[in-house]
């Protein structure tokens, strides 16, 4: 996708030539262009599902935008932030999902350094689509609390199990279930297999 511009408008834009005072870019992808993070240490991670909202906001690796899939029943508004980890690739032929604990909603398309602390397993349709669960790297609010799976509230985890358990019971029940929680060194594993994956498909 190509676009003119007067102005530099972000760090998500390359600059390929100028012309007649108008400058000609390339959007960045957010899945190829940034890594995944550091090993063992933290990710980055794009919100596309603000916490509490109904909107099915994906980004399309392939077109490099953000896009409405549809619009959720209010009963099923995203009980956490939901994204995604740049260069990687998980079973279920996507980048992996995370879902990113904050006290409020982060907008769509933000960044967001995070410190995993687990993995919800997860079966979509019959394939796997994890779910790596992570916090903000610097969260100065709770005082950096929440370290592994075993520091998240049972409240917020039977939340997102039953979320993740029902949320296509009005369209297509019976197609989602949750497999259990893995701690931080199995979310590691993941993400590092995922970012092999990713190597693999897109070095081709």
């Amino acid at each position: 996708y190509f676009f003119y511009t007067s102005k530099s408008i972000s760090n998500f834009v390359n600059v390929v030539e100028k012309k007649q005072g108008w400058t000609y870019t390339t959007i960045m992808n957010l899945v190829h262009d940034f890594t995944f993070g550091t090993a063992n240490e933290k990710i980055h991670t794009f919100i596309e599902i603000s916490k509490g909202s109904m909107h099915k906001i994906e980004y399309s690796t392939k077109d490099g935008i953000f896009v409405l899939d549809r619009v959720e029943p209010e009963i099923f508004a995203k009980p956490v932030n939901y994204g995604f980890i740049p260069q990687t690739w998980d079973e279920d032929n996507d980048p992996l999902d995370t879902l990113v604990i904050t006290s409020e909603p982060l907008p769509t398309g933000v960044m967001v350094k995070a410190k995993v602390v687990g993995v919800l397993n997860f079966i979509d349709g019959g394939e796997p689509d994890h779910k790596v669960i992570c916090v903000p790297e610097d969260d100065r609010n709770d005082g950096n609390i929440i370290n592994d799976i075993s520091d998240l509230p049972e409240v917020l985890k039977n939340k997102l199990v039953h979320h993740f358990t029902h949320y296509k019971d009005l369209k297509k029940p019976d197609t989602t279930k949750v497999e259990g929680w893995g701690n931080k060194d199995e979310a590691w594993k993941l993400i590092l297999d995922c970012n092999k994956r990713y190597s693999e498909k897109f070095s081709k």
